[in-house]
């Protein structure tokens, strides 16, 4: 997700007036993210592992979760989080804009409540712009998280078809990190409140459909070729 910085003074984040163009971050962005991705990292081996796809365990075994368990949360915390909130900011950071990533402690801890309950709700946080008002912009820099999300998607998607197809069981695990990312993808083009599909849908009502429609074809055909079929859908 990304937002503007409120004229209310809100945030105490500054930006120069002078469009600067070029990737630029700060040691508190550093933090804030990896903090952000450690988090939701724990998040999903509780989602896959202890509440969610093998539900019936209890916190005691975390332990004993397989490696590669906490590789495919890694995976899915990295491209479906990390890399959609670093996708907002080197758009909006090429049109001349402040922006850096800042965190929602409170969102973070709810994560991880929910994560053990067997679903997640998360806010960890969100991509802060500033001085960003042209709606072809913002849409632009908001359509930037879901389309990397899809491009993940795509990746994963053919890597799980290949590794089927030499028969490796961890075909799996790339198709779950495919289903992330599309599902991620779907959701924050919600045109709803601070999603990123309120945006992208006042700029181009066209690229809102076809990238929703998209998503939420690729997020249902990973869910059907996990939980339906028991192999990837061709």
């Amino acid at each position: 997700m990304s937002y503007t910085i409120p004229s209310s003074g809100t945030y105490s984040y500054s930006w120069s007036p002078t469009p600067t163009r070029g990737f630029h971050t700060s040691p508190r962005e550093i933090a804030e993210i990896t903090v952000a991705f450690l988090v939701l990292t724990f998040d999903f081996v509780l989602i896959m592992w202890v509440g969610g796809l093998f539900s019936g365990f209890g916190l005691g075994v975390l332990g004993s979760v397989p490696l590669s368990v906490v590789l495919a949360a890694a995976g899915v915390s990295f491209t479906a989080f990390v890399c959609h909130e670093m996708a907002h900011k080197i758009s909006a950071q090429r049109h001349g804009y402040w922006a850096e990533f800042r965190w929602y402690p409170v969102g973070l801890l709810l994560s991880i409540f929910t994560a053990y309950i067997g679903f997640l709700f998360a806010a960890p946080g969100a991509t802060v712009v500033g001085g960003m008002g042209d709606v072809r912009e913002w849409g632009r820099t908001s359509f930037a998280g879901p389309a990397s999300n899809l491009g993940f998607a795509a990746l994963f998607y053919a890597g799980a078809a290949g590794l089927w197809y030499a028969g490796s069981p961890l075909w799996f695990w790339l198709i779950l990190v495919a289903y992330f990312n599309a599902f991620f993808a779907a959701f924050n083009l919600v045109p709803f409140g601070p999603l990123d599909g309120a945006k992208v849908l006042r700029w181009s009502p066209k690229t809102w459909a076809i990238g929703f429609a998209v998503a939420a074809v690729t997020a249902a055909v990973c869910w059907a070729s996990i939980y339906l079929v028991g192999a990837p859908i061709l």
